[in-house]
């Protein structure tokens, strides 16, 4: 990893947040609180951006007790206000109201983020506010996270430091560290983890997006998902005439 100054990166980053927030004319921010680390991060500068006006959401959904137990006790660290949301009743209606299948396990479980992100842009809407996405760098490049969930944001603060690099920032803002340590999950389903599922490390991930070096299998893994989800990253196409 390369040596970074990450006090001087928080401080930019607090600046950052602040000015696009103005720059929009909105009043705060809101997050989502995972009890994950980027999420924790996130809403950790966002509260030393606008700490009179940042929101933070729990919203459970069929989720392990232990994320909502993280979450609120980061919110409870750093004296974020925070409303707590299960929004696991409307996930099991909407499956009752589609021809779900259930052998296909993603497509049911995007519906969380998104319906998380609904959430987010009614407190987001009500209070003036611009949503604050949680997705760093090594998530961007691979393209891993839900179009139009987690992916729907006004801001991504973390777009530019890769997993790694966010955990040092996690243990300078003095995140609790069973939060830094935890492993890894997007929690679409029970037992699901990011490195299972990408069948690599994010220690392998950020090397290679850092230095250009990796091995065969990283390589063919990072750059056929890249190209797979570049659509996620770009407007919707729009035909000339």
């Amino acid at each position: 990893m390369l040596d970074k100054n990450y006090e001087e990166i928080i401080k930019s980053l607090i600046a950052w947040i602040q000015d696009k927030v103005k720059d929009a004319g909105g009043k705060g921010v809101v997050v989502g609180l995972s009890g994950g680390i980027d999420s924790s991060v996130t809403a950790t500068l966002c509260k030393k951006a606008f700490p009179d006006n940042t929101l933070g959401l729990i919203m459970p959904c069929g989720s392990k007790p232990q994320d909502k137990e993280d979450a609120q006790l980061l919110a409870d660290n750093f004296e974020i206000d925070y409303k707590e949301i299960d929004l696991e009743s409307v996930f099991n209606t909407m499956l009752e109201l589609l021809d779900h299948c259930e052998s296909k396990k993603l497509s049911r479980a995007n519906i969380k983020p998104r319906l998380r992100m609904t959430t987010l842009y009614y407190y987001a809407s009500l209070n003036d506010y611009l949503v604050v996405g949680t997705d760093n760098r090594s998530e961007l490049k691979l393209g891993y996270f839900t179009k139009f969930g987690d992916g729907g944001i006004d801001l991504a603060p973390l777009g530019n430091l890769v997993k790694s690099e966010v955990r040092e920032v996690a243990k300078i803002l003095g995140i609790p560290e069973s939060i830094i340590t935890k492993a890894p999950s997007a929690g679409l389903w029970a037992g699901q983890t990011d490195e299972d599922e990408l069948g690599i490390t994010y220690e392998e991930i950020d090397h290679y997006i850092l230095t250009g070096e990796a091995s065969s299998k990283v390589k063919e893994i990072v750059d056929n998902l890249e190209a797979k989800n570049h659509h996620k990253l770009a407007l919707p196409p729009i035909p000339k005439f």
